[in-house]
């Protein structure tokens, strides 16, 4: 018994001074063979993949303790993230989101009308709606947002900043059809900011 308990001390001791190592890069403005030791706060590693049309943003880092996995679904691009929590193990991009309809329906804005539709796939249960922060040569504007999503990305959007509001709702075309202009890569910034920005 003594010897159990030993170890398990020793364990402690052992790993409790050791931080994670995560790969650290937005692809294509810089390599993803980079990683860096994360700080003691950032218990996870994360690779996110943003497509709107051809083309393709990634994103890898270091994460802290609430690090949903899913994807988005905006009409015009879609978001899939993945974290995990082992030494760089965010070498692999995320899995593509599933392109299986699951019979869900939310409307979506194409940067005329937000009055849309989508068809939602995969584990993207619920619609969203949001409001987010754009900066232009005017200045600031505010921008709706809508689409598909997945619960656990929903639970984790009050940890984003420069979004003005954000409401997941689970019935069909819950997400209203009313809206303004959207910019999407904006969005994709403004998801993953909160975890790259450390």
């Amino acid at each position: 018994m003594d010897l159990q308990i030993s170890v398990l001390l020793l364990f402690v001791l052992f790993t409790g001074g050791h931080s994670l190592k995560c790969y650290d890069c937005i692809s294509p403005l810089s390599s993803c063979d980079q990683n860096k030791q994360c700080s003691s706060e950032f218990t996870n590693c994360f690779s996110a993949t943003a497509t709107v049309n051809s083309t393709t943003l990634k994103f890898k880092s270091c994460a802290p303790s609430v690090c949903p996995s899913g994807s988005i679904n905006l009409g015009i691009g879609r978001v899939s993230a993945q974290c995990c929590n082992t030494d760089l193990c965010n070498n692999q991009d995320p899995p593509d989101p599933s392109n299986t309809p699951n019979g869900k329906k939310c409307y979506y804005c194409d940067g005329n009308t937000c009055s849309n539709t989508v068809s939602c796939s995969g584990t993207e249960d619920r619609c969203f709606n949001t409001t987010v922060f754009s900066f232009d040569i005017i200045g600031v504007q505010t921008q709706a947002l809508k689409g598909c999503v997945s619960k656990s990305l929903c639970d984790a959007t009050q940890l984003i900043p420069g979004v003005e509001s954000f409401s997941c709702c689970s019935g069909n075309l819950c997400n209203s059809a009313n809206g303004v202009t959207q910019s999407f890569l904006f969005l994709c910034c403004s998801l993953l900011s909160f975890i790259l920005l450390h």
